[in-house]
């Protein structure tokens, strides 16, 4: 891989994550709902923590040609699923409203991340940009497991609500 196309594999990352950041706190700023807003905060709080590590990792790249080392932590979706995929959650957000379609439009976002560091991740031979987009790879799939877990479970709410089940 050449020099440019990480640089810009790092620009479009950061970007991306600051993106995200930024719908995640509108989103937090905009729900009325504790539980909800905590969701998109600690989701922000997440891409805030992503932007800062690949500025980090575009300065390094840029100033030596070479990634940080850095001791990636387990990402598994599964520690933060049992904090924020509550009933409160669930049963404060409605399935035809601005939170859900927030839910949406998040999916894509983190589908889009993960597209891009796992393409990123196979067109590398730089073990240290493979491991830094691995890791972001698990992250934001992490994320997007969770967004869709949410998802679920309020399209089976509205059609429990709504008696659209078939039986």
């Amino acid at each position: 891989m050449e020099e440019s196309d990480t640089l810009e594999i790092l620009k479009q990352a950061i970007l991306l994550e600051r993106r995200g950041e930024s719908f995640y706190r509108s989103v937090s700023e905009k729900t009325e709902n504790t539980a909800v807003r905590d969701f998109f905060e600690m989701m922000a709080e997440e891409e805030q923590k992503h932007a800062n590590s690949l500025s980090e990792q575009f300065k390094s790249y840029c100033s030596g040609k070479k990634f940080l080392k850095c001791d990636y932590e387990d990402t598994s979706d599964s520690r933060i699923v049992s904090k924020v995929l509550t009933r409160e959650i669930k049963d404060n957000i409605s399935a035809a409203g601005f939170e859900a379609a927030a839910i949406s439009a998040a999916i894509s976002i983190e589908e889009h991340a993960v597209k891009l560091y796992s393409k990123s991740s196979e067109n590398t031979t730089d073990t240290d940009a493979k491991a830094l987009y691995d890791w972001l790879a698990r992250w934001e799939r992490g994320h997007l497991n969770l967004l869709l877990e949410i998802d679920k479970a309020l399209r089976e709410k509205i059609w429990f609500d709504n008696s659209f089940w078939p039986f």
